[in-house]
Order: structure tokens, then sequence, then C-alpha cells
């Protein structure tokens, strides 16, 4: 999964750092020798403040991606750096939600519908401004958000939206692993 990452991520980078468990340092490093590789935090903050450490000086964009997106499409890459580009401050992906939506209020008690047009489903690489990040990462506290973009809205930056691809979707269950799979087979 991390070499299809690096792989779509390549014609937009130029400098990759990884950040893996600490127990795997050594092996992406060996699947990816071009790239720094360091290791991560105990939380997802923490392991993208590990990343921004080692970024150099001159490095002005940044895009936070989860290898577990192994299949983003490079148009979409190329869609989260124009937008950059372009004047924002931050940018991520994002497709519309399918399904029907519903709030569960207790386990097996279901509460309201809500709308799905009104929802989207965030993707990776989000993509910032480095002095942006960094800053959002420096004021934020241990834990404060699920994702970077979180992080960059709590410090009042408005985060841009772009189009995503359903083949950035994540390789989190089992069924998810099927569909990357046959995708790496085409």
């Amino acid at each position: 999964m991390l070499e299809h990452a690096a792989s779509r991520l390549a014609p937009a980078v130029r400098d990759l750092v990884v950040v893996a468990p600490a127990a795997q340092v050594a092996e992406a490093q060996e699947l990816l020798p071009w790239a720094t590789v360091v290791a991560g935090g105990a939380t997802r903050q923490g392991s993208v403040s590990h990343g921004l450490s080692v970024l150099a000086d001159d490095v002005e964009l940044v895009l936070v991606h989860d290898a577990a997106r192994a299949f983003v499409p490079s148009v979409v890459v190329e869609r989260v750096v124009a937008a950059l580009r372009n004047g924002a401050d931050a940018a991520i992906p994002v497709v519309p939600v399918t399904d029907t939506i519903r709030e569960q209020e207790r386990p097996g008690t279901l509460g309201s519908t809500v709308d799905r047009d009104r929802l989207v489903a965030v993707q990776t690489p989000q993509g910032f401004l480095k002095d942006v990040l960094v800053d959002a990462h420096r004021r934020a506290q241990p834990g404060d958000a699920c994702d970077d973009a979180s992080l960059v809205e709590a410090i009042g930056v408005e985060v841009v939206a772009v189009a995503g691809s359903e083949l950035a979707f994540k390789i989190t269950r089992p069924l998810d692993l099927v569909l990357a799979r046959s995708v790496a087979a085409s």
C-alpha cells in the first residue's frame, strides 16, 4: 500500500516524508529509499507533527496523505495542489455521501435522518500552506482533532473542498482489501 500511495504522489511532490510505526521505519525506508522516513507518534496528530519537523526550510506546500488511501488518482493530488497554488491556505478532496445516514441516540435506537445532500466524505491528500499547518499543530492540544483540516479550521483558516474520487477509498476492513487487490490488478 505504501508503494502504491507514494507512486500516486510522486509526480506532485519534491520531498516525500513517510511517517511509519517505529517498528517499521527500516522496512519503509527499504521500500522507498529516496524518501525520508521517520517514526510516528502515539496519535495521528503526533505523527504528522513528527513529519513536519523534518521538512526542508524551503518547502511551501504540504500534502498529508494516508497510505490506506493507496489508489488516490494523481488528478486528485493535482486538484489539491492547484487549489493551494491558486490562493487557498488549505484544501481537501471530498466525495458526496451516497448512503442514507441516521443518527443513533444509543445502540439499537435510531434518531433522525441526516440530509445527505449536505454531507461529503473527506479524503486525502489534505493540502496546506506549510506555515499554516505548522502553526495549527503548534497551537493544538494533544488529541485535538481527527485530521489536519480540523486543526487548521480550529485556528480560523478556511479549508477549500476539491473533487475527490471513489478510487481514493480507505483500506481498513477485509472487504476494502478485496477491492484494493482488484484495483491493483487492473
